[in-house]
């Protein structure tokens, strides 16, 4: 088992893929997220590595023509983690990951700073100290801010979100507002440029 990466070219309505990289030979996981570098022009890739107690890790990939290659796999968290997710802060021209750590199900965020093929990592930081889970993460360019939705299960499993505000190589956070009084789950978040806002979708458990 193991995780690989393909590159695809899309032309006109249809898209060709070239050969697969494998990037993880013993690692196996379906949470796994990956989000464009822009002033490093790479791609990063988080995920729980199941070869090494699903600690979380990050990887650098380089895409040239039709493959892409990667550089060594960096630990941005030493402990179990799930939900992993990531967005690219344009101003800072940061990465920030974001998952819950399962020694105590706390929602936490890491900021990864990209140099040549490999990414190095602050300190974690706690976003919420009850049960998080369902997370979600959107960079929002309006107000230069990423924005995480989340599952509060320390709070009736309420939708929430908190803004966070990247400063160097660490995060600070506001305090988190609800955006559904009821069980959330499966939450998604994507910036609407035009409208510059933030638009979570997520599953309604009380309908």
């Amino acid at each position: 088992g193991g995780i690989a990466a393909s590159v695809g070219t899309v032309s006109g309505t249809s898209i060709t893929f070239g050969s697969q990289t494998q990037f993880e030979n013993d690692a196996l996981t379906n949470i796994l997220d990956c989000v464009y570098d822009v002033a490093s022009g790479k791609v990063v890739i988080a995920y729980p590595d199941s070869g090494s107690s699903n600690y979380g890790k990050a990887i650098v990939g380089t895409v040239s023509g039709t493959s892409i290659s990667f550089g060594t796999p960096v630990t941005f968290q030493s402990s179990t983690v799930i939900n992993t997710n990531l967005a690219y802060d344009a101003v800072s021209e940061k990465t920030v990951v974001i998952y819950t750590k399962t020694s105590n199900n706390r929602g936490t965020a890491n900021v990864g700073t990209v140099s040549g093929t490999s990414i190095s990592f602050g300190s974690p930081v706690e976003f919420e100290t009850g049960s998080t889970q369902d997370l979600a993460i959107a960079y929002d360019a309006s107000q230069e801010k990423v924005l995480i939705g989340f599952r509060d299960g320390g709070d009736s499993d309420q939708g929430k979100a908190i803004v966070g505000t990247v400063s160097g190589t660490s995060i600070s956070f506001g305090t988190a507002a609800i955006f559904n009084a009821a069980l959330t789950t499966t939450i998604s978040a994507a910036y609407h440029s035009s409208a510059q806002k933030v638009v979570f979708i997520y599953r309604d458990g009380s309908q």
